[in-house]
């Protein structure tokens, strides 16, 4: 879903008119439609505007709900880090990085 939808759905089950919704952002009326219509993108000091406004994070507003979490796949390996101690879980922070790093360079090296 894009911007604008996940904007217009959200403002819609908090039962808020556009009109409603700029005031509480201060801004004009006009800007919430074209928001809405993905016509403009709003700017970051507006996304946390709208944030506020809708009682959600700044990630609700702009990444759909499977963007933002791990594969099915690796859900249960996080769910169980999750549970690790402190410096267990800088140990696995560490580790991940590196892959990440590892997989960003091979790819680099063949895009190159």
């Amino acid at each position: 879903m894009d911007f604008g939808k996940r904007l217009a759905a959200l403002r819609k089950d908090r039962k808020l008119t556009q009109a409603a919704l700029a005031e509480k952002v201060g801004c004009h009326v006009t800007m919430i439609r074209r928001y809405e219509s993905d016509e403009v993108q709003p700017t970051l000091e507006i996304i946390r505007k709208l944030s506020r406004a809708l009682s959600v994070s700044a990630d609700t507003l702009v990444f759909d709900e499977a963007e933002r979490n791990p594969d099915e796949e690796l859900r249960l390996q996080f769910e169980a880090v999750s549970q690790f101690s402190p410096e267990e879980k800088e140990v696995a922070r560490v580790l991940l990085e590196s892959l990440i790093l590892k997989h960003d360079s091979t790819r680099f090296a063949r895009n190159r």
